[in-house]
């Protein structure tokens, strides 16, 4: 089993990224409405949608939204909470893989957002979901991806540790080899312990401007954080990407 199937829908993923919530999705959708300005009802591909949060702030503000995830956990849960808040009219989700294309051409945009990219085992394989994101794309359609600024990453790894508001003690820590920065988990409750890998291929700035060049997306604007502030390759904690599909 791939690290990321045994990983993203447990419930110990829950804790470590409890912060992770609506509130952060929130700051996101705003940056896309100020910086992309999707059109009204703009139909939006959110890959690698995981439990939806992002999904249900874009249907809020009236978009209709498609999730994709490999996670079969997660999309029920995904449904479940997209139900709760009376959002079905406007959002769906799919159980699938990132590397085959939902569609070609059917979305206005595509999101694919906090790091959901690169954990493959080869650039090929990461090259291929990137490609398979485009397809989905109409000519002229927006992409919008959040991942890793690589240097950044490189001067801050290291070990942490932090209690969640619910009880469970989270060790982290992390390390780069062969191009790709390792996690290892690790977390305690109530006298049981749980260990979980990640592992994410780190792709630099040019890394992913010749990857987009190669599957017909062009980079138009980077920004360094969610609130949209410039990127800056050795102070920025996030690298987003916003590109166009090229007719």
């Amino acid at each position: 089993m791939a690290w990321y199937e045994d990983w993203f829908w447990s419930d110990a993923y829950t804790h470590v990224y409890d912060h992770r919530d609506e509130t952060e999705a929130e700051r996101m959708v705003d940056l896309i409405e100020r910086e992309v300005a999707p059109s009204p009802r703009a139909h939006i591909l959110d890959i690698g949608c995981g439990r939806g949060r992002h999904a249900r702030v874009l249907a809020r503000r009236g978009y209709h939204v498609t999730g994709l995830d490999l996670s079969e956990e997660a999309v029920a849960a995904a449904r479940s909470r997209t139900a709760d808040n009376g959002l079905a009219d406007h959002v769906s989700f799919q159980v699938g893989d990132m590397r085959t294309p939902v569609c070609d051409g059917c979305a206005d945009g595509v999101v694919n957002l906090f790091t959901s990219f690169g954990y493959f085992d080869t650039d090929a394989e990461n090259e291929r979901a990137l490609d398979a994101m485009a397809t989905a794309l109409r000519p002229g359609g927006w992409f919008l991806q959040d991942f890793l600024n690589a240097p950044y990453v490189a001067e801050s790894l290291g070990a942490s540790e932090h209690e969640t508001p619910d009880g469970h003690t989270v060790y982290q820590d992390r390390w780069i080899e062969d191009g790709r920065v390792n996690k290892t988990i690790t977390i305690h409750h109530d006298g049981q312990i749980d260990t979980f890998e990640e592992s994410v291929r780190l792709y630099t700035l040019s890394d992913l401007t010749a990857m987009y060049a190669r599957v017909g997306l062009d980079v138009v604007e980077l920004f360094g954080d969610y609130d949209g502030g410039r990127y800056s390759p050795d102070e920025s904690p996030r690298l987003l990407l916003h590109a166009v599909h090229a007719p």
